[in-house]
């Protein structure tokens, strides 16, 4: 029986990049877990250093033996594995309709998801009350270590402060800090990010990204957007505006988009949904593909989002047809979790030393009973 003290007891004290980067290498190996000269072997770390910092994982509960490896002529080494259950982190998906909620381990691994309707033009009070009412619900699954949330919706938003720019179709969100009064409610640490990035860092730690380590997540929900890794990374650009790929102009004379331009795809794709004409929004949505894949030489297409998961052979299909072999496409092997996943992955890349590909600034994350 491991007779360490309480899972969690001094995270605050294990944030540094070595232990990040062990512990990030522990979760990677799943159940059947590293050696501690395996470690030192990916990580460029002395034995000894590695053999702290396991030491130090041990007695906070985060890692445990798993096991001897077969012996070599030496002595059997020991394997260590990440023990999952050490600590969680929630994820939150506000869309504009619903509200999804999951409990996550320190794998990924879900524990317990909600899902309720959700307006998100009710207005800052209406909508943390929500947040905060399906948070405390989920957290009591939670055993060990709460890190924090992760909050993902569309944006524009500014993921470094967690303030909100006009949300299309909701200007009364312009300015609103988010995160500061979600973690005031949650008396939790928040990270708040576009829909579409979270998702996108979700994928790519889950090995999405092709050889040149790029790839788009197209969502189409309730609105249109992307999610961008290209180098292996989530792409923000300078402003954190990339990937408003909703409102690239396909028709210069087209419908008015409450974005205030003109003939946006968003809109065009939206319009053809609502119609029932899912091969012409497909076509539109492939259209756009191929105008991100021509711009940015991007690997792989991946679809995701509510509506088209309702028929996703027969997007796929169509944005097959336009791209052609310019890129190979795929729906999103996460499914109707792929939002909420990667909103709990905010919280979790900052402890797996995963901060280079989130595109995040350092969480600086602090323990919660």
């Amino acid at each position: 029986m491991n007779s360490s003290p309480a899972p969690g007891a001094n995270l605050a004290a294990l944030r540094d990049h070595n232990t990040a980067l062990v512990l990030g290498l522990l979760r990677d190996a799943g159940p059947a877990g590293a050696s501690r000269a395996e470690l030192a072997d990916r990580t460029g770390l002395t034995p000894q250093a590695v053999s702290k910092i396991t030491g130090r994982l041990r007695v906070a509960g985060l890692a445990a033996e798993a096991g001897r490896r077969a012996s070599t002529g030496g002595k059997p080494a020991t394997a260590l594995r990440l023990m999952p259950e050490a600590a969680h982190a929630i994820g939150v998906h506000l869309d504009r309709d619903a509200l999804t909620v999951t409990l996550v381990d320190l794998s990924g691994a879900e524990v317990v998801t909600r899902t309720s309707p959700l307006d998100l033009g009710a207005g800052a009070e209406t909508v943390l009350a929500a947040v905060t009412a399906e948070a405390a619900r989920v957290r009591a699954e939670a055993g060990g270590s709460l890190l924090g949330a992760g909050v993902a919706l569309p944006g524009p938003l500014d993921h470094r402060t967690g303030v909100l720019h006009r949300v299309t179709g909701f200007p009364r969100w312009d300015g609103f800090p988010l995160r500061d009064a979600l973690a005031e409610r949650l008396g939790l640490p928040v990270v708040v990010d576009k829909d579409t990035n979270a998702a996108a860092l979700g994928l790519v730690l889950r090995g999405c990204a092709g050889p040149a380590g790029s790839f788009a997540y197209l969502h189409l929900g309730t609105g249109l957007g992307a999610g961008l890794v290209l180098g292996g990374a989530v792409h923000r650009g300078a402003r954190t505006g990339a990937g408003e790929f909703g409102h690239q102009v396909l028709r210069l004379d087209g419908p008015l988009c409450p974005c205030g331009d003109r003939g946006c795809i968003e809109v065009l794709c939206l319009d053809a949904v609502a119609r029932g004409d899912v091969a012409e929004a497909a076509r539109l949505l492939g259209t756009g593909a191929a105008n991100l894949v021509r711009l940015l030489d991007i690997d792989l297409v991946l679809l995701g989002g509510g509506t088209l998961l309702k028929d996703a052979a027969t997007y796929a299909a169509g944005v097959r047809d336009v791209l052609g072999a310019a890129a190979p496409v795929a729906v999103t092997p996460a499914g109707d979790r792929t939002v909420v996943e990667g909103a709990a992955e905010l919280v979790l890349a900052s402890l797996f030393g995963r901060d280079r590909l989130s595109g995040l600034p350092k969480a600086g994350l602090t323990h919660s009973p």
